[in-house]
């Protein structure tokens, strides 16, 4: 699998993204420039990945501005051809402005930036997984039609727990709707979060629960 990491002007998590892929995954990356068009250089079983930060300076919305950018459009066009797509944080928000994923991220319940360590609960592991979070507009919401077509489809990936893995009220950082960190479309080739699997992916830093959820990707495409 070959990897193309996106960057917006106010993208700061590609490099982190590409050193995590590349360096500790042993995966090729390539890095897409947002003004960039040619996506030929990937098959539908290769991976896109949105990384986080501020694309755009956030002036409008969160994401909603990227959504727009050139290479974008092609993007949607490989994610409607079934290729891979990955959307953490920023990431996941454009993917939601450009409706690959259903919902929104509002402003966080407390209405403040969160930068720190949480526990997620989902695909790859049984265990509660040590992610770390820097968002100011992570919460994600949707009508409660939605999100109960979510939950029936198996949509919903990660859900925020605390370390021994419940989901409670007081495990979720930004008053995320069901407790919801990260999402799939319907078809199972998108998937957006807004915990960085990236930053927990070197053993000099202490924590590696990020690679479970990168191997996750790599071994198996994106499935509930």
């Amino acid at each position: 699998m070959k990897f193309g990491v996106v960057v917006f002007p106010g993208s700061n998590c590609d490099r982190d993204m590409q050193e995590a892929l590349q360096n500790d995954l042993g995966q090729e990356v390539i890095m897409l420039w947002h003004k960039d068009k040619d996506l030929s250089m990937f098959s539908t079983e290769d991976c896109i990945i949105l990384p986080g930060g501020f694309s755009y300076g956030d002036y409008l919305r969160c994401g909603a501005v990227a959504r727009f950018s050139p290479m974008m459009q092609s993007v949607i066009e490989f994610a409607n051809r079934g290729g891979k797509v990955l959307g953490v944080c920023n990431g996941f928000q454009i993917l939601c402005e450009a409706h690959l994923l259903p919902g929104v991220l509002l402003r966080n319940a407390n209405q403040q930036f969160i930068c720190k360590n949480v526990y997620l609960k989902g695909i790859g592991s049984d265990k509660a997984l040590k992610i770390p979070i820097a968002h100011g507009e992570g919460r994600y919401f949707a009508d409660e039609a939605t999100l109960d077509q979510l939950e029936a489809n198996g949509q919903v990936i990660y859900r925020y727990c605390d370390e021994n893995g419940n989901i409670t009220a007081a495990a979720n950082p930004n008053g995320a709707s069901r407790n919801i960190a990260g999402i799939r479309n319907a078809a199972g080739n998108v998937f957006g979060m807004m915990p960085h699997p990236e930053r927990a992916c070197t053993s000099e830093l202490g924590n590696i629960d990020g690679r479970i959820i990168l191997e996750a990707l790599l071994g198996m495409g994106i499935t509930a």
